[in-house]
C-alpha cells in the first residue's frame, strides 16, 4: 500500500499526540485503573482524530480507511494497551454502524458528539453467556408503542463506566438467531440502565471495564440503527473494522517490545559480555521483527482490499488471529530476556506481556477466527457450516 504525504502528516500528528498527551500519564492512569476519557477524547477531537473516516456533515474528515489504519498503527506507540483499545472502541467499534446505517437524526444526536469528543461511546454486545458466540445473546428489546423496552445484561464492556451512550445488540423478534437482532443506541443516563463495579483485569488496567444491566429500559424505536433484524449483519461488518484496527494497533507496540529488549540486552552484561551478543538473542530479535513485518503487510493488504470495496472478512480474521498469537509469542520471548526485571510490573515489557493477552480473546477469540477462516476456505465439517 502506497502512503501519501497526507498519510505521513497524520502519522506525525498522532505520534506527537501519543508522546505528549498519553505516554507521560500512562503510569498514573494504570495505577488509577482508569483514564480521563472525556478530557483525552476532547483533545483528540480537536485535531480531527475521532472522525477520520466519518462523514464530513457530522464533523468527520471523510477519509478512506487507510488513514484510520495509519491512526491505529501510530496510536499503538502508547506504552500501554488500554488507551488505544478504549479509543478504538470509540472510533472503530461503537460508531461504524451508526455512521453507515443510522438515520440522519440519530447521527446528529450521537455520532456528531462522539466525533467532537463530547460523548464517550461503548459497544455492548458480549454477555455472561455469549462472548464470541454473538448469535446466542439473550438481551431483548420488546416493542411497546413507539418505544423498545430492553431487559438483559452485558459483560466486559470497555468504556462503560464513563460512557454517555451504548451501541447495544439486542433481540427484537423471535425470528432465527441471525435475523432477529438489532443495534440500538441507549444513552447511559436512561432510567433502568446501571453500570456494575469495574472489573479487575490482568492487563489493560487503565481502560475501565464493567458489566451493564438493563431493567425495563425504555428508548424510542428511532434509536435503532438501520433496519430491524439487521443488527447481526451490521455487527459482523463492524467487526471487519474492529479487527483491522486492532491488528494495526498492535504493530508499534510489538516493535516497542523488541526495541526496548534490544536496548536492555545491549546494556545488561552477563559472563563478561552484553546479553545481546549471544546469537540466540540477536537471532531471535531478527526473527520477531520479521514476524511483525509480516503482520504489517497483512494489515496493509487487507486495508487495500477494504478501501476498494472488497470483502475482507478472511483477511481481517487472519490479521486478528496473527496479532493475537504474535503478541503472546513476542512479549513472552522478550520478557524472558529481561530476566528478573521482566517479572516486575513497572517495566514496559511486563505491561505489554499482560496487555497483549487480551488480543486473542476480545473481539472474537482465536478459535472463532480459525472457524471463520476454515468456513471461508470451505473446510469446515458440513454440520458446522450454518
Amino acid at each position: 500500500m502506497r502512503f501519501t504525504e497526507e498519510h505521513e502528516q497524520l502519522r506525525r500528528t498522532v505520534r506527537t499526540f501519543v508522546d505528549n498527551e498519553i505516554n507521560p500519564h500512562v503510569d498514573e492512569w494504570e495505577a488509577a485503573g482508569e483514564f480521563p476519557a472525556h478530557e483525552l477524547f476532547k483533545k483528540m477531537a480537536a485535531i480531527g482524530l475521532l472522525g477520520i473516516t466519518k462523514p464530513e456533515q457530522y464533523g468527520g474528515l471523510g477519509l478512506d480507511y487507510s488513514y484510520e489504519v495509519v491512526f491505529g498503527e501510530e496510536l499503538g506507540a502508547a506504552t500501554c494497551g488500554g488507551i488505544p483499545m478504549s479509543v478504538g472502541v470509540q472510533t472503530d467499534m461503537a460508531t461504524p454502524a451508526l455512521a453507515r446505517f443510522g438515520s440522519d437524526d440519530l447521527r446528529r444526536e450521537f455520532l456528531a458528539p462522539a466525533v467532537a469528543g463530547d460523548m464517550v461511546a461503548s459497544i455492548a454486545v458480549s454477555e455472561p453467556g455469549a462472548g464470541s458466540d454473538v448469535a446466542s445473546i439473550k438481551t431483548a428489546a420488546k416493542k411497546d408503542g413507539d418505544d423498545y423496552v430492553i431487559n438483559g445484561s452485558k459483560m466486559w464492556i470497555t468504556n462503560s463506566p464513563q460512557a454517555d451512550f451504548l451501541c447495544v445488540l439486542a433481540s427484537t423478534s423471535d425470528a432465527k438467531p441471525h435475523e432477529n437482532k438489532s443495534l440500538i443506541i441507549v444513552p447511559t443516563a436512561t432510567a433502568g440502565v446501571s453500570i456494575g463495579a469495574k472489573l479487575k483485569k490482568i492487563g489493560m488496567r487503565c481502560s475501565d471495564t464493567a458489566p451493564i444491566f438493563f431493567d425495563n429500559v425504555r428508548v424510542p424505536q428511532r434509536y435503532r440503527i438501520g433496519d430491524e433484524g439487521a443488527g447481526f449483519t451490521y455487527q459482523m461488518l463492524q467487526f471487519q473494522e474492529e479487527r483491522l484496527f486492532g491488528a494495526a494497533m498492535c504493530i508499534k507496540g510489538l516493535e516497542i517490545a523488541i526495541d526496548s529488549t534490544i536496548d536492555y540486552t545491549r546494556e545488561r552484561r552477563a559472563f563478561g559480555r552484553p546479553l545481546l551478543d549471544n546469537q540466540v538473542i540477536h537471532f531471535r530479535m531478527a526473527e520477531l521483527q520479521t514476524e511483525v513485518e509480516a503482520l504489517r503487510s497483512l494489515v496493509y493488504r487487507a486495508t487495500e482490499e477494504y478501501i476498494h470495496g472488497g470483502d475482507v472478512t478472511m483477511l481481517a480474521s487472519m490479521a486478528k488471529l496473527k496479532c493475537g498469537r504474535l503478541g503472546r509469542e513476542l512479549t513472552d520471548a522478550c520478557l524472558q530476556y529481561w530476566g528478573g526485571m521482566g517479572y516486575i510490573e513497572e517495566t514496559v515489557v511486563n505491561r505489554m506481556y499482560r496487555d497483549s493477552r487480551l488480543t486473542s480473546i476480545g473481539g472474537g477469540a482465536d478459535e472463532v477466527m480459525l472457524g471463520i477462516i476454515c468456513k471461508l476456505m470451505g473446510i469446515l465439517p458440513k454440520k458446522n457450516r450454518g
